[in-house]
């Protein structure tokens, strides 16, 4: 179902059988990320190394709007395969009961073929609602990549992508339980 139809989407939303989870994927790079900062008038302006590489790591992502509870795989590649993959590692990782509603963009491998069959067979379970295209502000899991990014690689250098790796998945495991930091982040109002 796609998110212009707003009728279907206030029933979907506010019914209190639905567990409301947005999913993305991002690349956090080894590089890390350069942003402003201040510095004293007095000091000399600091020097950031800069790994000159374009290494990165892959995350699939999603994040429960109820609980704040953050759920994520590494991924070499992203397609179809590995999608279904996280979506198993979703419905393992959730209460039952409730149905698992996944707010997600159109990427070509969240509509394979491939997936068809395993969302039927579990269409009691989870439910794909996909965002209209080119709206990622509309996707709260945007909000954690960023917060990810600001405090895991602003201005940080990482002489090793395994470096990156521990950083990032250090951070990963703090969100793993039901926390009020990404609650409050992915809430919806």
């Amino acid at each position: 179902m796609c998110l212009n139809d707003t009728k279907k989407l206030r029933l979907v939303l506010k019914s209190p059988g639905n567990d409301i989870w947005y999913e993305d994927e991002c690349h956090f790079q080894q590089h890390g990320t350069r942003c402003r900062m201040w510095v004293p008038p007095e000091e000399e302006d600091p020097i950031i190394q800069h790994a000159s590489t374009r290494k990165s790591m892959a995350l699939f992502g999603a994040v429960s709007a109820a609980t704040g509870q953050l759920v994520t795989m590494d991924a070499a590649i992203f397609n179809a395969e590995t999608f279904l993959l996280f979506l198993k590692k979703v419905l393992r990782s959730k209460k039952r009961g409730k149905k698992t509603i996944l707010i997600l963009d159109n990427a070509r491998y969240h509509h394979a073929i491939m997936i068809q069959p395993w969302l039927n067979k579990n269409k009691g379970k989870i439910q794909l609602l996909f965002l209209p295209p080119y709206s990622p502000d509309l996707n709260n899991i945007e909000r954690v990549w960023k917060m990810t990014r600001r405090i895991c690689t602003h201005n940080r250098y990482f002489a090793t992508i395994d470096e990156l790796l521990r950083v990032v998945k250090q951070q990963m495991k703090i969100w793993r339980k039901p926390n009020e930091t990404l609650r409050k982040l992915c809430c919806i109002n």
